[in-house]
């Protein structure tokens, strides 16, 4: 598991300002600052590829370079992961791509309170067999949403490795993804100890998708 927060870097700046209520009050800048951090997260997972010896022809000769052996696929959760997957799209820029659309659908339980499920409604992606599934999503709050749709993922063929990245994480969400899905490796903006009653991070930011492309009705 990786952990921004836990290094110095200009991404504890970027962190720092998608949390700042005064600056969430520019959405351009939100969605900036989350496709900046998904930039520096694709970097630190690129040094975790395969990599092919290349010679590259200049106008004066060949030079030896090291190129991606192959493109890994992205995978985000719409709509609050967009600004987040562009940033890795910047840099792995031809990957395959993947979208799942999941969501809170609330229903009442036996005793009248509101229990959340995870709804999915959509689903696209590129064959993901035998490849590098990057799977990003801004918030790991409790886990459940990524979770599923991993295993969603999985019909369209069984990656030989997995990353799972979020700017913002909770500390039982980074417990429940370790235990249900141990195979896959974290990259993480910063851990939370928190999650209040509805299942929202606490200090967190608040809700990604809105700040990024206004509330829903």
């Amino acid at each position: 598991m990786f952990v921004f927060a836990q290094h110095s870097s200009v991404a504890n700046q970027f962190i720092a300002e998608l949390r700042d209520v005064t600056v969430q009050k520019d959405p351009l800048r939100f969605r900036r600052n989350l496709e900046r951090i998904g930039e520096l997260m694709a970097y630190e997972i690129s040094k975790t590829l395969s990599y092919n010896n290349a010679l590259v022809q200049t106008s004066l000769g060949k030079a030896e370079a090291q190129l991606l052996r192959q493109q890994p696929v992205l995978a985000t959760i719409m709509r609050a992961g967009l600004p987040f997957h562009q940033g890795f799209l910047n840099y792995f820029d031809r990957a395959e791509n993947a979208f799942a659309g999941a969501y809170r659908g609330y229903a009442p339980d036996g005793d009248g309170e509101e229990q959340f499920e995870i709804e999915m409604d959509y689903i696209v992606s590129s064959d993901l067999s035998g490849k590098t599934l990057i799977l990003c999503d801004p918030m790991l709050a409790t886990g459940r949403s990524l979770e599923k749709v991993y295993h969603a993922m999985l019909r369209y063929g069984i990656p030989a490795q997995t990353h799972i990245a979020a700017v913002i994480a909770s500390a039982d969400g980074v417990r429940y993804v370790q235990r249900q899905l141990p195979q896959c490796h974290l990259w993480l903006g910063a851990i939370d100890q928190h999650l209040n009653d509805h299942a929202y991070i606490v200090p967190g930011l608040g809700d990604a998708g809105d700040l990024a492309f206004g509330p829903k009705v």
